[in-house]
Parts: structure tokens; sequence; C-alpha cells
């Protein structure tokens, strides 16, 4: 059987890898798909055969996947020269093009319903995947606890600890995801839909999680989507559209129940 991981590079798809390695047999081969192979020589262990591809060239994906059984198709991030959703597109063609047998797709929490405006390109590539005549399971993840490290930076070393949204999120750590992620792309008995996610939990219950680990009595305190931004670019040289992003970000939490 041939694997292979798109977004190779990245953390997620780096711990991917490496709990693929942990689980295929002798005679599987593992292939990382990247769009920087020298990049990606220097951070994959020399068993995995890497191929470039970048979701912005449809032909060089479908180039990456030719002879492959099964792929991880780890969605990219949006702000690019290409839309994410043209970008999704081009994979999803590519796969189809190639013969690609099964993919497993990186998604968000309950697309084909989420109001949040995130959701859409999730939505739009869940369907034209739906649409090819294929195999699939949509990983359809949560909240990475990484995303959170300005909160926890806070708590951890400074008097408050800010935060805007006020719904709850099911956090867990991105290797948690990455590492069930491979666990659907090896095994063959697998679902059409995973909703991912660690306990729902609030900013509330993280900021008093990390005082019982940091020892530090630190203020959770909820501010407005203005001030949350502005400090925000104080920790980040001052990028406001940085910031502004990443508060969007926070949408899905307003959003949760």
């Amino acid at each position: 059987m041939k694997f292979a991981i798109t977004a190779a590079t990245g953390n997620f798809g780096q711990a991917a890898i490496k709990q693929v390695l942990n689980l295929i047999d002798t005679n599987d081969q593992v292939f990382a798909i990247a769009r920087n192979v020298e990049k990606a020589k220097g951070l994959l262990p020399a068993s995995v055969e890497i191929r470039q591809g970048d979701y912005d060239d449809a032909q060089s994906m479908t180039d990456a996947f030719q002879g492959i059984d099964r792929v991880l198709f780890i969605s990219s991030q949006p702000g690019g020269k290409v839309a994410r959703g043209q970008q999704h597109l081009n994979v999803v063609n590519a796969l189809g093009q190639a013969g690609v047998k099964f993919v497993t797709y990186t998604s968000f929490p309950k697309a084909d319903t989420a109001a949040n405006p995130l959701a859409a390109d999730h939505k739009l590539t869940e369907d034209a995947i739906k649409a090819l005549d294929i195999d699939y399971s949509f990983l359809r993840n949560n909240w990475y606890l990484e995303n959170e490290m300005a909160f926890i930076q806070s708590g951890a070393n400074a008097p408050i600890a800010e935060y805007w949204a006020n719904g709850k999120a099911g956090w867990a750590l991105e290797r948690e995801y990455a590492e069930a992620a491979a666990d659907v792309l090896v095994n063959e008995n697998h679902q059409a839909v995973y909703e991912f996610n660690g306990p729902s939990s609030s900013y509330a219950d993280l900021g008093e999680a990390l005082k019982q680990a940091t020892s530090n009595n630190f203020e959770v305190q909820q501010v407005s989507q203005e001030k949350y931004t502005e400090d925000l670019a104080k920790t980040m040289d001052g990028n406001h559209d940085l910031a502004a992003m990443l508060r969007h970000s926070k949408h899905r939490l307003k959003m949760a129940h």
C-alpha cells in the first residue's frame, strides 16, 4: 500500500507521518508531498519518499499523486495568493485524475451545517470530494490548543489573560489530531465523518487549568473584540492585520454552544 501525506513539512504533516510510520507494514510505502522538497528533506525521515506538490498548481498535485493508494489531505490556511477554496479544488481534481482510491481530509467542526464563515471552504471541499468516485473520510477537527498560546503565555507570565469569545471549544493538541488522522488513513475500517475534539471547555475553564499548572493567580478577563485585537497586535510588533485574522478565527468559539 502506498500512503501520501500532503503539506508534509507543517507540524500536522510531520506528526502524521511519524504516526503512519509506526502503524504500517514493512511492505508499505510513505510519500510526503511538499511544496519545498529541500525543506522536506531536512525535516522528514529518510525512509519517506518526497514528491513536489503545490496546492496552487493542480498539475503538480496530479503528478504527486500518481500511483498513490491512500491520501491524507491536510487543509491549507486562508490568505494565500490563490484562494483556499481554489487550492482545495485543485487537490480534489488531482485526486480524481491520479486515480487515488481513498482520501481523508482535515475539515471543520460540523462543516456541512456550521454558520461560521471559516466553514465555507471546508464544505466546498467536502462536497467536491463526495462528487468523486472514491472512498473518503472527513476529519472535522476542533480547535488546536496551540492556537491559544497568547492566552496561555499571558496566564503563565502576566497578571491578566484576555479573551473575547464567550463560547466553548474542544481543545486538543495538534499532535493528537494528527495522530488520529494517521490512524484513519491506515485503517481500512473507517467512518465517513469524524467529529474530533477534546472536552468542551470555556476560556474560564482553560484559565483555571492554567492557574493550577503554573501556580500563577492571574485574572481571566473577557474584553471587547477591539481591545483584544489591539492588545494582541502589541505582542506581534504592531501587526494589526495578523491580530485581526487571529481574532476572527475565534469566531467559532463565539458561535459554539
